[in-house]
């Protein structure tokens, strides 16, 4: 008791265990700011104009390989390949 009638102010000095079992509040969200909406939609648009440009260059790459497969069938058309693998039977069949 005689410690805090020494002490002019009691509650300025709070306990020691106070502060560290006490969690810290979050920190506060920022504020909305318009001016940094520019700068999003400026950078959706750049997206969207790569997306397109990409997608263009993807169909113009699937239509040479669709034309070169079309190209290769009608050069060389597939055989038969049962024809090749004929082979005589091992066993000579009786004749009556």
């Amino acid at each position: 008791m005689a410690e805090q009638q020494n002490d002019p102010n009691p509650n300025l000095h709070p306990p020691s265990a106070a502060p560290s079992s006490a969690p810290a509040p979050p920190p506060l969200p920022p504020s909305f700011d318009p001016t940094r909406m520019v700068g999003i939609i400026k950078r959706k648009a750049l997206i969207k104009d790569l997306a397109g440009v990409y997608h263009a260059e993807c169909l113009a790459y699937c239509q040479e390989l669709l034309e070169l497969q079309r190209k290769w069938e009608w050069e060389e058309p597939l055989e038969d390949p049962r024809k090749d693998t004929v082979r005589p039977s091992k066993r000579v069949k009786k004749t009556r």
